[in-house]
């Protein structure tokens, strides 16, 4: 007998995804202004700073590039049809649309087009590899964008006093590890003001580039596209690599889509056409009118706008955006990692949930210190956010190269557009990313190979343990006997029942595990009703708290428990079993259920097959280093039993 429990008002009540039909228009408005105000904050941090920097790098001493007016109006007409082409038309426009049940992200687009899960070999497993590799990518651009960020607000202090550069690097330091030390307090209440210092943060980039521009209005011609071809004819080679510090313009595209979830489409377009492009557009163009008139501002061109006395306001003012902008991408990180846990491409690590109301909203301590101490070594090692703009932008343009892909596949597959549209929209895309990826991928040397480098060690991590994973499973399947046959065997000679509920944690359903065997070996008896427990995460980011389980009924007390949730979702077990305890047959009282858990002990060897050798050792560190069982689970410590097994690998 199967039995579907409903499971409305688990864990806060109704369904997070259902929207109230009859929610009056004024509400409606109401909450699409907040969330408006909140993707302000959240999704365009990163992609609001680039100011700072951006047009000073495109004009840096390495290029040779000549601070003159054809050359002005060529890069600022290279950086806003960027800004059209990648945030405007691929970004909001097209990937936006392809989300997983509302959620976005490069997991969840692999996810989409390709079940994570999916052993198929062939394109599907290309493509998993492709989403693997652009998500390890992404921890990268974690450490370099909070360290070039505070960095070059920060530097501003040089143009107040510069007497002061060299306590640059000191309060640069110490802001970046405030920040993280705050982080296991949450971003629910910070998050409150996000949004009204971005929009100022917006609005003073506007009033900033408009004064300059009035005083030079030539520079509007930049607007006209023919002068970024007839850039790249001047400049031949040297302005194919100025892309590589053009590109630091649209480096938070992809906080568009990695935050879909949070907002929605609707916030996030309105913002960026109303609010985000108009002040992006007017600042890059007041810094360039800025510097057709003084060449030699370049050295500076985003703080040498503003009067000598808004200079310390603007510095103050900057170091909040750069915070904020950090803050998204940190936390981005969390969430990314809590998705390969739950995928099972990472580790169990300690996850803490920081807001009650806010499932996104989690904290994860090993994360978080090690982005603490890269960031801290970054800034100390390059010294400059200049230095740092070298190492900027490899994995960024490496990570939208493959969304690229991903986005075509999903048009294929999922929405089955034809061949020649999904064909010809994907190379228009590819023309533009592909030269910026291989503009940027001159920065190697100066410090590009640090986020190479980075997404090597986590895609070697998440490919070994997923691996590993796979294989002590088969290991552990090859020694249960199907549940059908034990129960029987057990109707032949019954064991002695105590009362209470066991529940035996199990990878296959079907099969009966190991930790059962052996505490009935060893204890001889058997609970009053036995749960064979098997919790499961879906290629989806949320299941509905009414879909969570499924029951099947067996004879002489046995279930079998089926728990369902998405990458997103938290897993919490005892919550999930405890609306199961009025069920027909069913009843389970907290206080009287054990839960019955297997823990391997891994012995690498060259005599069985499976990985090489050092691989298996990696994966023995990264499983006797991982958060127990017990505590992902969310399950009761008091009443937990672990068994030991022998896993040869």
């Amino acid at each position: 007998m199967v039995l579907r429990r409903n499971l409305e008002g688990l864990e806060g009540g109704d369904d997070p995804a259902v929207t109230p039909r009859d929610e009056p228009e004024g509400g409606r408005r109401s909450r699409l202004a907040l969330l408006s105000l909140g993707a302000l904050g959240v999704v365009y941090g990163d992609i609001g700073t680039s100011p700072l920097y951006a047009l000073r790098e495109s004009f840096r001493r390495g290029y040779g590039l000549a601070v003159d007016p054809t050359n002005i109006l060529g890069v600022l007409s290279l950086i806003f049809w960027a800004l059209v082409m990648v945030v405007s038309v691929k970004y909001l426009v097209f990937v936006l649309r392809a989300d997983n049940d509302g959620e976005g992200g490069i997991l969840a687009l692999t996810a989409l087009v390709a079940p994570l899960r999916d052993e198929e070999v062939g394109s599907r497993k290309v493509l998993i590899l492709l989403g693997l590799f652009g998500a390890a990518l992404l921890y990268g651009d974690g450490m370099i964008t909070p360290a070039i960020s505070v960095l070059s607000a920060v530097e501003g202090i040089g143009f107040v006093a510069p007497g002061l550069h060299e306590w640059v690097l000191p309060v640069t330091v110490v802001i970046m590890v405030g920040l993280f030390v705050f982080q296991k307090r949450g971003t629910g209440g910070v998050g409150n003001v996000f949004g009204p210092v971005m929009a100022t943060w917006f609005l003073v980039l506007a009033i900033l580039g408009v004064a300059q521009i009035v005083q030079e209005p030539s520079v509007l011609r930049a607007l006209d596209p023919r002068h970024a071809a007839a850039y790249f004819g001047r400049n031949g080679v040297r302005g194919m690599l100025v892309l590589g510090s053009v590109f630091l313009v649209v480096t938070g595209g992809e906080a568009l889509y990695a935050d879909l979830g949070h907002f929605g489409t609707r916030p996030i377009r309105i913002m960026w056409f109303a609010w985000v492009l108009p002040a992006l557009v007017l600042n890059y163009f007041g810094q360039g009118a800025l510097l057709m008139r003084d060449p030699a501002a370049v050295v500076g061109p985003f703080y040498r706008m503003a009067p000598g006395w808004a200079t310390i306001p603007l510095v103050l003012l900057a170091t909040a955006a750069t915070i904020i902008a950090s803050q998204a991408v940190i936390s981005g990180s969390f969430s990314l990692a809590m998705q390969s846990m739950q995928l099972g491409y990472s580790p169990r690590l300690y996850v803490q949930h920081t807001s009650a109301e806010e499932i996104g909203q989690v904290f994860i301590p090993e994360i978080n210190w090690a982005l603490m101490v890269a960031c801290v070594a970054l800034v100390v090692g390059f010294g400059s956010s200049s230095a740092l703009a070298g190492a900027y932008g490899v994995a960024v343009t490496t990570t939208m190269v493959i969304t690229t892909f991903l986005f075509y596949a999903v048009a294929r597959r999922v929405w089955k557009w034809p061949f020649a549209v999904a064909a010809g929209i994907t190379a228009v895309f590819l023309v533009v990313d592909v030269a910026f990826w291989i503009a940027n991928l001159v920065k190697i040397p100066n410090g590009g190979w640090f986020p190479i480098a980075v997404a090597g060690a986590v895609f070697l991590t998440m490919t070994t343990w997923h691996r590993g994973r796979a294989i002590v499973s088969g290991r552990l399947l090859e020694g249960e006997v199907p549940v059908g046959e034990f129960i029987a065997s057990l109707q032949d000679d019954p064991p002695r029942r105590v009362p209470g509920t066991g529940v035996f944690l199990t990878l296959n359903p079907g099969g009966t595990p190991r930790s059962l065997q052996h505490n009935l070996k060893h204890n001889q008896v058997l609970h009053e009703r036995v749960v064979l427990l098997t919790v499961q995460t879906e290629d989806v980011p949320h299941v509905p708290y009414r879909e969570r389980a499924t029951v099947v009924e067996r004879t002489m007390g046995f279930y079998n428990v089926l728990l369902h949730y998405g990458f997103m979702d938290r897993v919490d077990v005892p919550a999930s079993l405890a609306v199961l305890r009025d069920g027909d047959g069913l009843r389970m009282d907290p206080e009287s259920t054990t839960y019955f858990l297997g823990r391997q002990r891994l012995v690498p060897t060259r005599q069985v097959p499976g990985m090489w050798l050092w691989r298996e050792r990696l994966f023995a560190f990264l499983t006797r280093n991982a958060r127990d069982a017990a505590s992902f689970f969310n399950l009761p410590p008091d009443r937990v039993v672990e068994i030991g097994v022998r896993v040869e690998m």
